[in-house]
């Protein structure tokens, strides 16, 4: 952000329409005055595996995090906020309050959605105090709790490959660094 005066806000759209409307908006700040309130229009998508049927290929593909919704970060002064409610496709702000202007996002919210990560997990892993060999304990997701063996080290990826013990079996794991504490 350039400026404290600009916020995060939700725009709800049409499902199916939301990179119509963040080209639209972009388009209008490149265009006309609008640039002066907007800094940043986001669809915020995640990226999954998908495994096709031929020769058992995985494929990255991209989804969309939160259909039917747009972040805009702008200084929502009087003049932006009927601007950007009448762009097409666009239901309205969330929350919707009837008289009330919307209420802004907070940035942590933002940060989670957009996928940056905190100070801590941004930190240098090239002097990672585990070894391949050493116990961990699972603190994070499905298999909170368990405790497993670091079989390997995937310093470029930031993830460790974890041997974990279930009902007597063992279950390789491949969990990053952060989702593990030294036992």
């Amino acid at each position: 952000m350039s400026d404290n005066s600009y916020q995060w806000y939700v725009l709800k759209v049409l499902s199916g329409r939301e990179h119509r409307v963040k080209e639209y908006i972009e388009k209008a700040c490149k265009t006309g005055d609008l640039g002066r309130y907007v800094s940043q229009v986001l669809v915020p998508t995640e990226k999954y595996m998908k495994s096709r049927n031929d020769n058992n290929k995985k494929v990255v593909k991209e989804r969309l995090y939160l259909p039917g919704y747009v972040l805009v970060e702008c200084c929502l002064i009087k003049e932006c906020y009927p601007r950007l409610r009448v762009v097409p496709d666009v239901l309205g702000f969330l929350p919707d309050q009837r008289f009330a202007p919307p209420t802004p996002v907070r940035q942590a919210e933002i940060n989670r959605i957009v996928g940056k990560i905190d100070e801590e997990a941004s930190k240098s892993f090239d002097d990672f105090p585990y070894n391949v060999g050493d116990t961990v304990k699972v603190n994070d997701g499905p298999f909170n709790g368990f405790n497993g063996v670091i079989n390997e080290i995937l310093t470029d990826k930031k993830k460790l490959k974890v041997e974990v013990t279930i009902f007597g079996r063992k279950t390789p794991l491949e969990l990053s660094f952060n989702q593990v504490d030294k036992e």
